[in-house]
Order: C-alpha cells, then sequence, then structure tokens
C-alpha cells in the first residue's frame, strides 16, 4: 500500500502547499508577492476543472448534478464573495488572487489516504472544498487580534488600539508593514499608511532619521527636491535613496506655504495612488514620526499567513466551523 495515495487531479492540487506556504513567507517578510506566483495554479485549475467536468458529465446522474453544483458554488459564489472582500478592502489583491486560485481549484473535497487515514477527516453536507478553506482561513484570522491583545497585556501595554496595533520604536519604522495608529491629536484606527510614508521619504531622497534630524528644516515646502526621486511601492526591500536630490530646493513659486512636508506636492508628482493616504493623514503621520520616539502601529494581517494554515488544516482535519457545529449537535 503506497504512503500516499489519491487521484492524479488531487495530487497535483497538493502543490498549492508549498506555493502557498511560500507566498506566506513573502507576505511577512516584504508584504509583496509576485502576480506570477499565481498563473501556474490557475492554468492547472482550468485544466482539472477541464478534466473532472468530463469525468462527471460521463458519469452517473447523480455525480454530473453534484459536481455542476459544488463548481457552481465556488465559482458563483465564493469567487464572488472573494472580489467584494476585496473591494471593500477586507483584504489586499494578493489574497484575492490567492482565493480565486482557490475557488477554481478546489470545487469539490479532494481525498487521499495517508498511512491507513481517509482525509480530510471532517466533510461538510454541501461538499465545497473552497468553502471550507475561506471559512478556516476566516477563523484562524480572528484569532490574530486575540493575540495581539494578549502580548500586549502580558507585557503591559495598556492602550485603547491594543488589540490591532504595537508599540514600535521610531528607527524600527522603515522595516515594518501596516499604519500609524496615532496623529498629534490622538488615537486613530486610519492613520497614515507606512509604504506611503516609506515611498514620500524616497521621493524626496531622505531617511526617517534625517527628516527627524531637521524637522522643521524639512517640514517647510520649499525644501522640495527640484527632481524628485523614483518612489517606488514602499516596499522595505528597496533601497533608500542616497538624499543627494535633497540639497536643490524647488523655485518657491512651486513651493505652496499651505503644504507642510509637501506632502500634497508628493501624492500629486506620483504616477499611482499611496494607499489610499491623504495630504492630511501623510501630514499627521510625519508630525508623529518626527517627534515622538515610539509610535502605536497596526501591523495588520499578512493574510496569505492565514489561507496557507487553513489550507494545511482544510487537507487534514477538514472543515473547523462544521466540526464544531457538528460536536454541539448544530450540524
Amino acid at each position: 500500500m503506497p504512503v500516499l495515495d489519491a487521484s492524479i487531479p488531487d495530487l497535483l492540487r497538493l502543490v498549492v502547499v508549498p506555493v502557498f506556504g511560500w507566498a506566506a513567507w513573502r507576505d511577512v517578510k516584504t508584504r509583496r508577492i509576485p502576480n506570477r506566483t499565481w498563473y501556474p495554479l490557475a492554468a492547472l485549475a482550468v485544466v482539472l476543472l477541464a478534466v473532472e467536468g468530463w469525468q462527471a458529465w460521463t458519469g452517473t446522474a447523480y455525480e454530473t448534478r453534484a459536481f455542476a453544483l459544488r463548481a457552481a458554488i465556488s465559482l458563483g459564489f465564493v469567487a464572488p464573495l472573494v472580489i467584494a472582500f476585496w473591494w471593500f478592502r477586507a483584504f489586499g489583491g494578493a489574497d484575492a488572487k490567492a482565493f480565486l486560485v482557490v475557488a477554481a481549484l478546489f470545487p469539490t473535497f479532494p481525498t487521499y489516504e495517508a498511512f491507513g487515514w481517509v482525509l480530510p477527516h471532517q466533510q461538510t453536507t454541501v461538499g465545497v472544498f473552497s468553502l471550507t478553506i475561506l471559512t478556516n482561513t476566516v477563523l484562524l484570522g480572528a484569532l490574530y487580534p486575540l493575540a495581539v491583545f494578549a502580548r500586549n497585556a502580558v507585557a503591559g501595554r495598556f492602550s485603547s488600539v491594543m488589540v490591532v496595533g504595537k508599540p514600535v520604536s521610531w528607527d524600527a519604522v522603515p522595516d515594518e508593514h501596516g499604519r500609524l495608529l496615532e496623529t498629534p491629536e490622538g488615537v486613530t484606527r486610519n492613520g497614515a499608511d507606512l509604504d506611503a510614508v516609506r515611498m514620500y521619504l524616497r521621493w524626496r531622497g531622505l531617511t526617517l532619521a534625517e527628516l527627524r534630524e531637521r524637522a522643521d528644516h524639512f517640514r517647510d515646502p520649499a525644501t522640495l527636491p527640484a527632481e524628485p526621486n523614483q518612489p517606488g511601492d514602499g516596499s522595505t526591500v528597496v533601497a533608500q535613496t542616497d538624499g543627494g536630490a535633497v540639497a536643490e530646493a524647488v523655485p518657491e513659486a512651486d513651493a505652496p506655504d499651505d503644504d507642510p512636508w509637501g506632502a500634497a506636492a508628493f501624492l500629486d508628482d506620483i504616477d499611482h495612488g499611496a494607499y489610499g493616504t491623504t495630504p492630511a493623514g501623510l501630514r499627521d503621520g510625519l508630525d508623529v514620526l518626527t517627534a515622538e520616539d515610539e509610535v502605536w502601529v497596526s501591523p495588520g494581517i499578512p493574510f496569505v499567513v492565514p489561507l496557507f494554515v487553513g489550507t494545511v488544516v482544510a487537507m487534514t482535519y477538514g472543515d473547523l466551523l462544521f466540526g464544531a457545529l457538528s460536536a454541539v449537535g448544530l450540524a
């Protein structure tokens, strides 16, 4: 008896485990996942849909109806739901692409026999595996705020934002992802995006340390560079510019007095958005970062991480929500 026994389509589906594992690692490190990551999985999903669709079509009437129903739910409900989550910024573009791959690749439950066990263990009545992965991911992702709260409580760091954030030293901010949870007026849930702050600094050719050292000087929009640098996308892996362009200021006529830090000039100059950042939000963020030694930051949830774990759990145990409901007699 082989160690692992499954159909060829289900064996091919196992490729998502190392791919999602790598994507989760990269998401934690850089919050950037290349689009090309999903292309091979999407192509595989199309092929497997065609193969299993043909098998269901040439099978019994029950097999045809069951596959058609589950594929319709996965592609007609789970996929649009994922797009809606992305539209309302519940998660990012990479997360949406990963879930769309899941919807196409897993319309039905795979079956694996390993060491005498038949996996996944916990099946569902509907039998749509992409829905199981989605609910597993949401449930596991919900543990993140609880872990953040517990960590802050144990460390004695109490704040109204301790469920969603952590205090970070100012010199660690250039390597952090997420949003500031502070403005000069107090706490906020929607402060400046740290990727946007990095874009601004690269645009000006400055480091955060240089900005703090001469904050009053650089707050003056007349100190904006004559030829700004390329801002990039705010990733932490892009090298900082050397600051050589800062010495040349724009002509005073082009530097409005009512634009502290040149925040509006920066957003007007770049050819793409800065993660929803407004001039006022960027100004508030820069005011905080140049004045405080420690700031509260929302690190955000790298959602591909619970997706990876949720997929592994789904392929082994099965559906966490259905298992919990079954345990209390509700399923």
